[in-house]
């Protein structure tokens, strides 16, 4: 569920926010020619596929410091406050979980055992989910991870203090929504209070046992994001453990000056035996924050003296640079790109445009170039045919308002559905956050509307508080952009959240007060499906269903993404779970 935070984020021009999963992009030089739609397919890895060590990355060496530059200091280093794309890089280095992803030579993805021995053995209709730890692993004092651990992880999830990161498996314990989860346990396990053997059981020091009471699929994919990497029983320092956490992973913490700069050292008690997905090759990470895009693009363009091996986690190549990162050949073979999991659109408040005829006339006018052309061209982003990135399991590039063959829009057939419309509903507000994309935007869309007969008021809001004043069910707008990126590669963190009408609150992120009670059913059934490529594939329908039947929101854009990296730097790909340079293959050249 994405938070306030990670959505603003994702509002900004380029901006990245952490979310589940893949496309484009792998190996090294000029991968973003690769960062085209296909197909996504995902799997749950059994004992096998979980077992250490990663496989070796070609040509690597160990050894070297690799130099990081980052706009954005990290506000959390405690896992369990972690939602946003930027922590949950470096989080990659330092936390490790039940579950992780393991990306394959041809860039396809599995969800494996990280600190269990598999994805996880389901059971009881999928009622019923059991791990087992490996043998070895460790913390950085030297002290064996147990399933103690594990618990105390999921139980200090409950914490008051704990005000960021994902809760998806609080509200399945607990059969809960929203912040309800905290009455249950609202010290945490901090006051000696412990959730019930036949919610969560620890029956030995390797075993845990999850118990929900409806059937849970996606708990591999929950149990993978770096929000639920463990916090050691001991040595939970809870408020002070954001600056200074306990390391699982192969690096540790040496140093850290928010908003200035950190460095990571490896983690000698780290054994590579247990881990399927990770390397250790350099030998220090030093970080540079407040470091702009525009900086970090410059500096790595340049491939100057230490700029030979840097890279960014996250900042992305900034707009300006764009065309030279595309043609002058030794930049480009330096850069990584692919899809994020962002789709954007137009949102229709349903409460004031009731006439699907009108909503379709928008629909078909509204353009989707000029969009793009703001955000920095066909690198940035392309247009969207549907409600569902091409980074989720079951993706199909369907087009059911022809927005892909039409990116400036369709304005003889919008006009057509306007026959016989009273003039007044044809006079529209549309609310924009004060950004140049959207304000660039904002125009090409009036300039349409109006051409067919609208009268479109444009209503400019101020970014910080931009979802605050759409996400009001009573708010004084027609229309609204937003978007969303879903958790893990199912549909599940997409279709419930945006259109699932017994979620209609304010602050919700069904900003169209969409409510079906056909729909509301289908999600219900949908989430019962245990089989996650036929789920993957039913979410899909449904999307589309919602889209061609009821239009509560016009799709405009698929976000992507470009970075840089050194010329000494080795291993570096798109990664399509981090959206983003992948920390733990990377080694510095010879």
């Amino acid at each position: 569920m994405r938070t306030a935070r990670a959505s603003l984020a994702a509002l900004a021009a380029g901006a990245l926010v952490l979310t589940g999963c893949s496309s484009g992009g792998g190996g090294e030089g000029g991968s973003q020619d690769k960062a085209e739609q296909r197909q996504v397919d995902y799997n749950f890895g059994d004992a096998k596929e979980s077992q250490g060590p990663a496989p070796a990355v070609k040509g690597a060496r160990s050894g070297g410091t690799i130099q990081v530059l980052q706009r954005d200091s990290f506000a959390h280093l405690d896992p369990n406050q972690i939602y946003v794309a930027d922590e949950g890089s470096v989080s990659t280095l330092l936390h490790r979980k039940l579950t992780d992803y393991k990306r394959d030579k041809d860039g396809n993805y599995a969800v494996v055992g990280d600190l269990a021995t598999d994805s996880g053995k389901r059971s009881n209709g999928g009622k019923t989910w059991t791990y087992t730890l490996k043998k070895g692993v460790k913390w950085e004092n030297g002290d064996p991870i147990t399933s103690k651990d594990v618990r105390h992880t999921i139980e200090r999830r409950f914490a008051s203090f704990l005000a960021e990161g994902p809760t998806f498996i609080q509200e399945w314990l607990t059969g809960t929504s929203g912040a309800d989860f905290r009455k249950k346990l609202p010290d945490g396990p901090y006051k000696g209070d412990h959730l019930p053997k036949d919610v969560l059981d620890t029956p030995d020091d390797r075993t845990i046992v999850f118990h929900f009471d409806k059937p849970v699929a996606d708990l591999p994919y929950a149990l993978a994001m770096p929000g639920y990497g463990l916090v050691p029983e001991k040595g939970d320092t809870k408020k002070k453990y954001d600056k200074a956490p306990v390391s699982s992973g192969p690096y540790k913490l040496k140093s850290f000056n928010p908003g200035k700069n950190m460095k990571l050292v490896r983690n000698t008690e780290w054994d590579p035996k247990t881990d399927a997905t990770r390397h250790q090759y350099p030998k220090a990470f030093t970080f540079q924050f407040d470091v702009s895009y525009e900086d970090s693009t410059k500096r790595l363009i340049s491939d100057s003296g230490e700029n030979k091996t840097t890279v960014s986690f996250t900042n992305e190549v900034d707009a300006s640079s764009m065309q030279t990162v595309q043609t002058d050949p030794a930049v480009k073979k330096r850069s990584i790109a692919g899809h994020q999991s962002f789709v954007t659109w137009i949102n229709f408040n349903l409460d004031r445009m009731k006439n699907k005829k009108v909503r379709q006339a928008v629909a078909h006018a509204a353009p989707t170039q000029p969009l793009i052309a703001a955000f920095g061209g066909a690198n940035a982003g392309e247009a969207a045919g549907n409600y569902i990135s091409p980074t989720l399991a079951g993706f199909k590039p369907t087009d059911p308002l022809g927005k892909k063959k039409k990116p400036q829009g369709d304005l003889k057939k919008a006009k057509a559905f306007l026959k016989g419309v009273p003039k007044k509903e044809l006079k529209l507000t549309f609310a924009y956050q004060n950004s140049p994309e959207w304000q660039q935007y904002s125009t090409a869309l009036k300039e349409n509307l109006e051409k067919i007969g609208f009268d479109i008021q444009r209503k400019e809001l101020v970014t910080d508080t931009y979802l605050d004043q759409i996400g009001k069910v009573d708010n004084d707008y027609d229309m609204y952009h937003s978007n969303w990126g879903a958790d893990w590669a199912s549909g599940l963190t997409v279709v419930p959240n945006l259109f699932d009408g017994r979620q209609i609150q304010d602050g919700s992120a069904n900003y169209s007060h969409y409510d079906s009670e056909r729909t509301n059913k289908e999600i219900d059934r949908v989430k019962t499906v245990q089989d996650p490529k036929k789920a993957a594939g039913e979410w899909m329908k449904l999307s589309d269903d919602i889209l061609k039947r009821d239009l509560p929101q016009v799709p405009l854009m698929y976000y992507k993404s470009v970075q840089l990296y050194g010329s000494k730097i080795g291993g570096a790909y798109y990664d399509g779970v981090l959206h983003g340079m992948q920390p733990t293959a990377l080694y510095v050249k010879k």
